[in-house]
Protein backbone atom coordinates (compact mmCIF):
# COMPACT_ATOMS: atom_id res chain seq x y z
CA UNK A 1 0.00 0.00 0.00
CA UNK A 2 3.17 1.96 -0.56
CA UNK A 3 1.64 5.69 -1.93
CA UNK A 4 1.77 5.75 -5.86
CA UNK A 5 2.16 9.29 -7.70
CA UNK A 6 0.03 9.52 -10.65
CA UNK A 7 0.81 12.45 -13.47
CA UNK A 8 -2.57 14.34 -13.68
CA UNK A 9 -2.89 12.92 -17.41
CA UNK A 10 -2.87 9.88 -15.81
CA UNK A 11 -5.70 10.70 -13.35
CA UNK A 12 -7.59 12.55 -15.53
CA UNK A 13 -7.47 9.87 -18.12
CA UNK A 14 -8.37 7.16 -15.68
CA UNK A 15 -11.63 9.14 -15.02
CA UNK A 16 -12.40 9.55 -18.03
CA UNK A 17 -12.11 5.78 -18.69
CA UNK A 18 -14.16 4.62 -15.18
CA UNK A 19 -16.94 6.90 -16.11
CA UNK A 20 -17.68 6.11 -19.35
CA UNK A 21 -17.85 2.50 -18.87
CA UNK A 22 -20.26 3.25 -16.05
CA UNK A 23 -22.55 4.41 -18.41
CA UNK A 24 -22.30 1.77 -20.43
CA UNK A 25 -23.03 -0.67 -17.18
CA UNK A 26 -26.05 1.76 -15.80
CA UNK A 27 -27.93 1.97 -19.48
CA UNK A 28 -26.59 -1.52 -21.08
CA UNK A 29 -26.40 -4.04 -18.59
CA UNK A 30 -28.57 -6.47 -17.27
CA UNK A 31 -29.77 -4.84 -14.34
CA UNK A 32 -33.05 -3.64 -12.89
CA UNK A 33 -32.37 -0.31 -11.70
CA UNK A 34 -34.11 1.20 -8.70
CA UNK A 35 -36.25 4.16 -9.60
CA UNK A 36 -39.74 4.08 -7.85
CA UNK A 37 -40.36 6.37 -5.35
CA UNK A 38 -43.25 6.61 -2.60
CA UNK A 39 -44.15 9.14 0.03
CA UNK A 40 -46.65 6.83 1.68
CA UNK A 41 -44.49 5.23 3.87
CA UNK A 42 -43.76 1.39 4.26
CA UNK A 43 -45.35 0.32 8.23
CA UNK A 44 -42.17 -1.33 9.39
CA UNK A 45 -38.28 -0.06 10.45
CA UNK A 46 -36.14 -2.40 9.74
CA UNK A 47 -33.10 0.04 11.00
CA UNK A 48 -32.86 3.34 11.32
CA UNK A 49 -29.18 5.65 11.97
CA UNK A 50 -28.27 9.08 12.31
CA UNK A 51 -25.25 11.21 12.60
CA UNK A 52 -24.13 14.75 13.09
CA UNK A 53 -23.88 16.88 10.05
CA UNK A 54 -21.62 19.87 11.71
CA UNK A 55 -18.32 18.30 12.81
CA UNK A 56 -15.26 20.42 13.91
CA UNK A 57 -12.23 18.87 12.10
CA UNK A 58 -8.60 20.06 12.64
CA UNK A 59 -7.37 22.31 10.44
CA UNK A 60 -10.38 22.14 8.55
CA UNK A 61 -12.48 25.22 8.15
CA UNK A 62 -16.23 25.32 9.07
CA UNK A 63 -17.42 26.57 5.79
CA UNK A 64 -17.13 22.87 4.40
CA UNK A 65 -19.54 21.67 6.91
CA UNK A 66 -22.01 24.61 6.16
CA UNK A 67 -21.74 23.79 2.40
CA UNK A 68 -22.14 20.11 2.85
CA UNK A 69 -25.85 20.43 4.22
CA UNK A 70 -26.50 22.42 1.08
CA UNK A 71 -25.34 19.64 -0.89
CA UNK A 72 -26.85 16.98 1.47
CA UNK A 73 -30.14 18.74 1.11
CA UNK A 74 -30.23 18.27 -2.97
CA UNK A 75 -28.72 14.61 -2.96
CA UNK A 76 -31.14 13.75 -0.19
CA UNK A 77 -34.30 14.99 -2.29
CA UNK A 78 -33.32 12.49 -5.09
CA UNK A 79 -33.17 9.20 -2.14
CA UNK A 80 -35.76 10.33 0.06
CA UNK A 81 -38.26 7.50 -0.07
CA UNK A 82 -37.08 5.42 -3.00
CA UNK A 83 -38.26 1.69 -3.14
CA UNK A 84 -36.19 -0.95 -3.85
CA UNK A 85 -37.85 -4.28 -5.07
CA UNK A 86 -37.46 -7.89 -5.19
CA UNK A 87 -34.44 -8.30 -7.97
CA UNK A 88 -33.76 -4.46 -7.93
CA UNK A 89 -30.50 -3.00 -7.41
CA UNK A 90 -30.25 0.64 -5.70
CA UNK A 91 -27.38 2.61 -7.30
CA UNK A 92 -26.41 5.81 -5.14
CA UNK A 93 -25.22 7.74 -8.34
CA UNK A 94 -27.78 6.80 -10.85
CA UNK A 95 -30.46 8.10 -8.63
CA UNK A 96 -28.53 11.16 -7.64
CA UNK A 97 -27.09 12.11 -11.03
CA UNK A 98 -23.61 14.20 -11.34
CA UNK A 99 -23.46 17.03 -9.02
CA UNK A 100 -22.88 20.31 -10.88
CA UNK A 101 -23.27 24.21 -9.85
CA UNK A 102 -26.48 24.33 -12.21
CA UNK A 103 -28.41 21.78 -10.33
CA UNK A 104 -27.66 24.04 -6.90
CA UNK A 105 -24.52 22.24 -5.56
CA UNK A 106 -21.49 24.17 -3.79
CA UNK A 107 -17.79 23.43 -2.98
CA UNK A 108 -17.33 21.69 0.02
CA UNK A 109 -14.98 19.23 1.19
CA UNK A 110 -13.61 16.20 -0.69
CA UNK A 111 -10.60 13.95 0.36
CA UNK A 112 -8.26 13.69 -2.24
CA UNK A 113 -5.16 11.78 -2.11
CA UNK A 114 -4.62 12.30 1.73
CA UNK A 115 -6.17 15.13 2.33
CA UNK A 116 -8.98 17.21 0.83
CA UNK A 117 -9.50 19.99 -1.28
CA UNK A 118 -13.04 22.08 -2.39
CA UNK A 119 -15.27 20.41 -4.75
CA UNK A 120 -18.55 20.67 -5.84
CA UNK A 121 -21.07 18.35 -4.73
CA UNK A 122 -18.24 17.66 -1.27
CA UNK A 123 -19.60 16.31 1.35
CA UNK A 124 -22.02 13.43 -0.40
CA UNK A 125 -19.94 10.84 1.30
CA UNK A 126 -21.52 11.27 4.99
CA UNK A 127 -24.73 10.27 2.89
CA UNK A 128 -23.33 7.06 1.87
CA UNK A 129 -21.55 6.47 4.80
CA UNK A 130 -25.28 6.22 6.17
CA UNK A 131 -26.84 3.80 3.88
CA UNK A 132 -24.07 1.76 3.83
CA UNK A 133 -24.19 1.46 7.87
CA UNK A 134 -27.81 1.07 7.59
CA UNK A 135 -27.82 -1.26 4.89
CA UNK A 136 -25.69 -3.81 6.78
CA UNK A 137 -28.05 -4.59 10.10
CA UNK A 138 -30.84 -5.50 7.04
CA UNK A 139 -30.79 -8.52 4.55
CA UNK A 140 -30.80 -6.71 1.53
CA UNK A 141 -27.12 -7.49 -0.52
CA UNK A 142 -24.14 -4.65 -1.05
CA UNK A 143 -23.01 -5.33 -4.28
CA UNK A 144 -20.47 -2.72 -4.58
CA UNK A 145 -19.19 -0.44 -1.84
CA UNK A 146 -15.66 1.45 -1.79
CA UNK A 147 -13.19 2.07 1.17
CA UNK A 148 -11.38 4.91 1.85
CA UNK A 149 -7.43 4.47 0.99
CA UNK A 150 -6.52 6.95 3.66
CA UNK A 151 -7.20 7.64 6.85
CA UNK A 152 -7.24 11.15 7.17
CA UNK A 153 -8.55 12.20 10.57
CA UNK A 154 -7.30 10.59 13.88
CA UNK A 155 -10.22 8.90 15.83
CA UNK A 156 -12.36 10.65 18.88
CA UNK A 157 -15.80 9.48 19.96
CA UNK A 158 -16.09 7.24 17.33
CA UNK A 159 -19.39 5.07 18.09
CA UNK A 160 -18.34 2.63 14.67
CA UNK A 161 -15.69 0.75 13.77
CA UNK A 162 -12.89 2.10 11.32
CA UNK A 163 -13.83 1.23 7.64
CA UNK A 164 -17.64 1.04 8.28
CA UNK A 165 -18.03 3.49 5.73
CA UNK A 166 -18.43 4.02 1.51
CA UNK A 167 -16.79 6.53 0.07
CA UNK A 168 -18.01 7.61 -3.48
CA UNK A 169 -16.59 9.49 -6.26
CA UNK A 170 -19.16 10.40 -9.45
CA UNK A 171 -19.84 8.32 -11.01
CA UNK A 172 -17.28 5.26 -10.94
CA UNK A 173 -17.36 5.00 -6.72
CA UNK A 174 -20.56 3.88 -6.58
CA UNK A 175 -22.78 2.28 -3.67
CA UNK A 176 -24.63 -0.31 -4.88
CA UNK A 177 -27.57 -2.49 -2.92
CA UNK A 178 -29.19 -5.78 -4.16
CA UNK A 179 -32.57 -6.37 -3.02
CA UNK A 180 -32.53 -10.32 -2.95
CA UNK A 181 -35.34 -10.82 -0.94
CA UNK A 182 -39.03 -11.52 -0.96
CA UNK A 183 -39.88 -7.86 0.33
CA UNK A 184 -40.07 -4.45 -1.13
CA UNK A 185 -37.30 -2.25 0.92
CA UNK A 186 -37.67 2.26 1.42
CA UNK A 187 -34.98 4.32 1.83
CA UNK A 188 -36.20 7.25 3.97
CA UNK A 189 -34.07 10.28 5.14
CA UNK A 190 -34.51 13.44 6.59
CA UNK A 191 -31.65 15.87 7.38
CA UNK A 192 -31.30 19.35 9.86
CA UNK A 193 -28.91 21.55 10.29
CA UNK A 194 -27.72 19.40 13.69
CA UNK A 195 -28.28 15.91 12.31
CA UNK A 196 -28.43 13.18 9.25
CA UNK A 197 -30.64 10.27 9.56
CA UNK A 198 -32.39 7.61 7.58
CA UNK A 199 -34.17 4.38 7.92
CA UNK A 200 -34.72 1.31 5.61
CA UNK A 201 -38.68 0.18 5.82
CA UNK A 202 -40.17 -2.77 4.72
CA UNK A 203 -43.98 -3.96 4.17
CA UNK A 204 -43.25 -6.67 6.88
CA UNK A 205 -42.19 -7.02 10.41
CA UNK A 206 -38.18 -7.30 10.67
CA UNK A 207 -37.47 -10.84 11.30
CA UNK A 208 -33.71 -10.63 11.95
CA UNK A 209 -31.31 -8.38 14.05
CA UNK A 210 -27.69 -7.58 12.92
CA UNK A 211 -24.32 -6.59 15.00
CA UNK A 212 -21.57 -5.28 12.73
CA UNK A 213 -18.32 -5.54 15.00
CA UNK A 214 -14.60 -5.35 13.53
CA UNK A 215 -11.73 -7.69 14.35
CA UNK A 216 -7.99 -8.17 13.72
CA UNK A 217 -7.53 -4.18 14.15
CA UNK A 218 -3.94 -3.50 13.60
CA UNK A 219 -1.46 -0.67 12.54
CA UNK A 220 1.60 -1.80 10.80
CA UNK A 221 4.98 0.41 10.27
CA UNK A 222 6.07 -0.47 6.94
CA UNK A 223 9.59 -0.53 5.18
CA UNK A 224 9.07 2.62 3.79
CA UNK A 225 8.03 4.51 6.57
CA UNK A 226 4.47 5.18 6.81
CA UNK A 227 1.79 3.64 8.81
CA UNK A 228 -1.24 1.21 7.31
CA UNK A 229 -4.39 0.66 9.52
CA UNK A 230 -5.89 -2.61 9.12
CA UNK A 231 -9.08 -4.07 10.25
CA UNK A 232 -11.68 -7.14 9.20
CA UNK A 233 -15.52 -6.00 9.65
CA UNK A 234 -17.93 -9.01 10.16
CA UNK A 235 -21.34 -9.32 11.25
CA UNK A 236 -23.38 -11.56 13.41
CA UNK A 237 -27.12 -12.26 12.55
CA UNK A 238 -29.71 -13.42 15.32
CA UNK A 239 -33.84 -14.21 15.72
CA UNK A 240 -35.92 -11.87 17.58
CA UNK A 241 -35.78 -13.87 20.20
CA UNK A 242 -31.65 -13.01 20.23
CA UNK A 243 -30.71 -16.51 19.20
CA UNK A 244 -27.01 -16.42 16.83
CA UNK A 245 -28.00 -17.40 13.27
CA UNK A 246 -24.72 -16.40 11.18
CA UNK A 247 -21.51 -14.76 11.74
CA UNK A 248 -20.54 -13.85 8.97
CA UNK A 249 -17.34 -12.22 6.89
CA UNK A 250 -17.80 -8.32 5.33
CA UNK A 251 -15.06 -6.99 4.52
CA UNK A 252 -11.60 -6.00 5.06
CA UNK A 253 -9.59 -2.44 5.19
CA UNK A 254 -6.65 -1.43 4.91
CA UNK A 255 -5.71 2.10 4.77
CA UNK A 256 -2.67 4.72 4.89
CA UNK A 257 -2.68 6.54 8.00
CA UNK A 258 -2.32 11.06 7.16
CA UNK A 259 -1.32 10.95 10.94
CA UNK A 260 1.18 9.59 13.56
CA UNK A 261 -0.44 6.85 15.17
CA UNK A 262 -0.98 6.16 19.10
CA UNK A 263 -1.54 9.76 19.19
CA UNK A 264 -3.79 11.03 22.56
CA UNK A 265 -7.26 11.67 22.00
CA UNK A 266 -7.75 14.98 20.58
CA UNK A 267 -10.52 17.38 20.27
CA UNK A 268 -10.54 16.24 16.00
CA UNK A 269 -13.60 14.16 15.02
CA UNK A 270 -12.43 11.28 12.09
CA UNK A 271 -14.57 10.95 9.28
CA UNK A 272 -16.00 7.35 8.25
Amino acid sequence: MRPKVRSRLRIFLGKKYYTYRRYLDWYFGRKKYASTKDDNLLPYVYFSHKTPTLRKLKDVDMWYQYNKIINLNIALKRLNNIIIKPGETFSYWRMIGKPTKRKGYVEGMALFYGGYKAEVGGGLCQLSNLIYWMTLHTPLTVTERYRHSYDVFPDSNRTQPFGSGATCVYNYRDLQIYNGTDDIYQLHLTLSQEELAGEWRTEKEPCFKYEVYEKEHSISHEYWGGYIRHNVICRRCYDMDGQLLNDEFITENHALMMYQPFLEECASTRLL
